[in-house]
């Protein structure tokens, strides 16, 4: 059976960048479009020329892409021609293959954002869209408020796209622009305007995350024939964000109907790369990834309950609605005083640890986890952690180095500016061996504003581990969580650490103490432990 082709066009250096708190900087949107064009996606959209001066720099670089390059504008203002229209010239002057114009379609923003008629409206969106097909442009039109329009002025808003449409765009983009409509009545309506003359193979969707429904929308769009879909990586966007892509991709690729009746210019070697994208957005963004996030999530496939492992150790589709490797996820099996020796067998074979069921170190390293969680550790969240504790129990992991002692001072002085400034400094012993290792470091950031004592700790312990040095220099502290488990006089710190190395592996430690600093130095110290371990350091006598 032939197959329809499906458009992926990706938004995320435009409509993402109006995220709160996001604002990418020029070297961060090239490095975003390589990923994007890794991945395979048809369209990039790389921002608004003229609008700001990142986004200018940016399509003067001229990024060379596979996908189609594409700037997004405006329609022409009224009262002057589509060839003296200095917006629509920034955005041709951008020489992108494609443009994406945006124009009204419901008639209560023409009349009332706008000032304009209903006539002029058309008429700016013809003639903008003629010019950009005459410039050998590949115009696109993005409809906005469509469906709300549509719904409020149904012939109005036919008309608006019918002269896209007719002065030659290749696509006419439905928009959810307040993202209220829901996906039945997407359906309804995308069926409407192809049933009313504008073909599906030329209809575009663009939902917004209002209600929690843009994929379900996006989904409903392609259903009912339209055969482009615009989305943000990890749903970024304004208010609640805009269809994610790192959901929809996969779900494209993977599941039917969608595998079986459409192709995209996804591969599957490209779709094993998601979730390392996914991770690698977030860190440009300096963002804690969202642990359930479909797909991509680290706990997208994370199996916590007995019955659940033990079922996922005979078959693991009893819990799985696809293999986590297509996506470039991994399975994961918890630990927690709810474990049983299921997920605990589970759990260390993911380490390369086999174990006998009966063996009675299984239910030694339960009884441990058990105690040590009624202490306040929490190894449901930190797999590597545990796997440092079964180690042990099995006798299968000594320590690589001893800490001798550590100090961590916090300062706060006049400088010679006459500033209040905040200094934290760490001082770490160690014995490797019969050798021994003083680390002194001060913690600031690239401008010399401190980062505090915990971060100074780190620099300190990772900065001379001798022989161990090599393997440790590309560990990164990428998130770090502090709860108090108890109150009062006798209160405990539970301090969680997610490090990651150069190679995307992504680790998460834990450390408890009534000292918030010392709670840090335990996660810390697994931390490097376990990447020596994972990297198969050989002990120095």
């Amino acid at each position: 059976m032939t197959k329809d082709r499906l458009y992926i066009y990706d938004t995320t250096l435009r409509d993402g960048q109006q995220t709160q708190g996001v604002q990418f900087s020029t070297p961060e949107k090239v490095q975003i479009a390589e990923m994007l064009d890794e991945l395979g996606v048809d369209y990039v959209e790389g921002g608004w020329p003229g609008a700001n001066p990142t986004d200018s720099e940016f399509f003067e670089l001229k990024p060379k892409t596979r996908a189609t390059f594409t700037a997004f504008g405006m329609t022409k203002r009224a009262g002057r021609s589509a060839e003296n229209d200095d917006v629509l010239a920034a955005v041709m002057n951008a020489e992108t293959p494609a443009v994406c114009l945006v124009g009204k379609t419901h008639d209560f923003h023409v009349t009332t954002a706008l000032g304009i008629t209903l006539d002029e409206n058309v008429e700016n969106i013809r003639r903008s869209v003629e010019y950009m097909a005459a410039q050998g442009r590949e115009p696109l039109f993005d409809a906005e408020h469509f469906f709300d329009g549509w719904k409020a002025n149904r012939d109005y808003a036919l008309e608006c796209i019918r002269a896209a449409y007719d002065a030659g765009a290749r696509w006419i983009v439905l928009c959810d622009t307040n993202g209220g409509t829901l996906p039945t009545e997407i359906a309804t309506i995308t069926r409407d305007v192809i049933a009313a003359g504008i073909p599906g193979d030329h209809l575009g969707i663009h939902t917004h995350n209002d209600t929690e429904n843009a994929v379900a929308g996006s989904l409903a769009a392609v259903e009912a024939g339209a055969r482009q879909i615009q989305g943000t990586l990890n749903g970024l966007g304004e208010r609640c964000g805009n269809a994610n892509l790192t959901t929809l991709i996969p779900t494209l690729v993977l599941k039917e109907p969608y595998r079986s009746q459409f192709e995209t210019g996804i591969t599957e070697d490209s779709l094993s790369d998601l979730t390392q994208v996914s991770r690698r957005l977030d860190d440009i963004l300096n963002r804690v990834p969202m642990r359930q996030a479909p797909y991509v999530g680290s706990s997208a496939f994370a199996h916590k309950a007995g019955l659940h492992a033990s079922a996922i150790l005979k078959d693991p589709t009893t819990y799985e609605h696809i293999d986590p490797g297509l996506v470039g996820n991994r399975r994961v099996i918890p630990m927690s005083n709810q474990a049983g020796q299921s997920n605990l067998r589970r759990r260390l074979a993911d380490a390369g640890l086999s174990v006998e069921p009966g063996d009675p170190a299984l239910g030694r390293i339960l009884d441990v986890v058990k105690q040590r969680e009624s202490e306040g550790y929490s190894y449901d969240t930190a797999q590597a952690s545990f796997e440092l504790l079964a180690r042990r129990e099995l006798g299968s992991f000594v320590p690589f180095f001893d800490v001798e002692r550590y100090r961590v001072t916090v300062e706060r002085r006049q400088n010679a500016l006459g500033q209040r400034v905040t200094v934290s400094e760490a001082v770490v012993v160690v014995n490797i061996g019969s050798e021994r290792f003083l680390s002194v470091s001060e913690s600031h950031d690239g401008a010399g504003e401190d980062r505090g004592p915990v971060n100074a700790l780190s620099k300190a312990l990772a900065k001379d581990l001798g022989p161990y040095q090599a393997i440790i220099d590309d560990i990164q502290l990428v998130d770090f969580k502090v709860r108090i488990t108890q109150g009062g006089t006798e209160a405990v710190t539970r301090v969680i650490i997610d490090s990651q190395d150069s190679s995307g592996r992504r680790w998460a430690t834990v450390g408890v103490s009534p000292n918030i600093v010392d709670a840090s130095f335990e996660a810390l110290l697994d931390a490097i432990n376990w990447k020596l371990v994972r990297e198969g350091a050989r002990q120095t006598a």
